[in-house]
């Protein structure tokens, strides 16, 4: 009798514990995340490939270096090589932070490619766009502020085509050059995440002069 009433409590007991389990929701992969800290070169990101390369080693960091990451960054047309948009690079979506919540579904809801959509808006604000640590980034009112995002796109996500330079040379420049820098808090002169106002210049000290400090998204666009 001891026998059984001791199985059969451990029965209920991992039943419970199984039980409670399964109750538990399941967190969705961080699939979208803000760089805790910029490459340290301005704007000069040793192109594409070095912006991608920093998002999949701070995404290794923080243990989810099993899927690709792509820096949304555009780039312009230059000797003789195409333009790139942002909004190319970086899947179908749905993206979530850290902490497991939606920033936006596809990409016409990232970018509100409809006037419904850019009414409701997608979840990039100063709460929800945080870094790859779950932490969140200073904006407006914070000291430092670094609400200013390394983007080089138009609020479609896609590169610009006239001859002023938006990207830094292509993500090359600390030196000379602008770039197109997004809100990631929605403050401050702008509430667009990803295109509200050029840079003073390329180099470190003229994106901290701004607001910022040479931080970029990193997008997911699966494994």
């Amino acid at each position: 009798m001891k026998i059984f009433l001791f199985t059969l409590s451990m029965t209920v007991a991992s039943g419970t514990l199984a039980f409670g389990q399964q109750a538990q929701p399941q967190r969705a992969p961080m699939t979208f995340f803000l760089t805790s800290v910029g490459m340290g070169n301005g704007a000069n990101l040793g192109g594409l490939e070095g912006a991608d390369a920093h998002c999949q080693k701070l995404a290794a960091a923080a243990g989810a270096g099993d899927r690709t990451w792509r820096a949304y960054l555009s780039t312009q047309a230059a000797d003789g090589k195409p333009a790139v948009n942002a909004r190319d690079r970086i899947g179908n979506g749905p993206w979530h932070n850290f902490r497991g919540t939606m920033v936006a579904r596809d990409l016409a809801h990232l970018h509100g490619d409809t006037l419904e959509l850019a009414r409701l808006g997608n979840l990039i604000t100063k709460n929800n766009g945080v870094n790859e640590k779950g932490e969140l980034v200073n904006g407006v009112g914070d000291k430092p502020n670094m609400h200013d995002i390394l983007t080089g796109s138009t609020p479609d996500g896609r590169a610009y085509t006239d001859s002023a330079d938006h990207t830094c040379k292509n993500w090359t420049s600390g030196g000379e050059g602008t770039v197109q820098l997004g809100h990631h808090d929605r403050n401050g002169g702008g509430i667009s995440w990803n295109s509200t106002h050029p840079s003073r210049g390329c180099s470190q000290e003229n994106l901290v002069a701004t607001g910022g400090a040479g931080l970029f998204y990193c997008f997911s666009p699966g494994r």
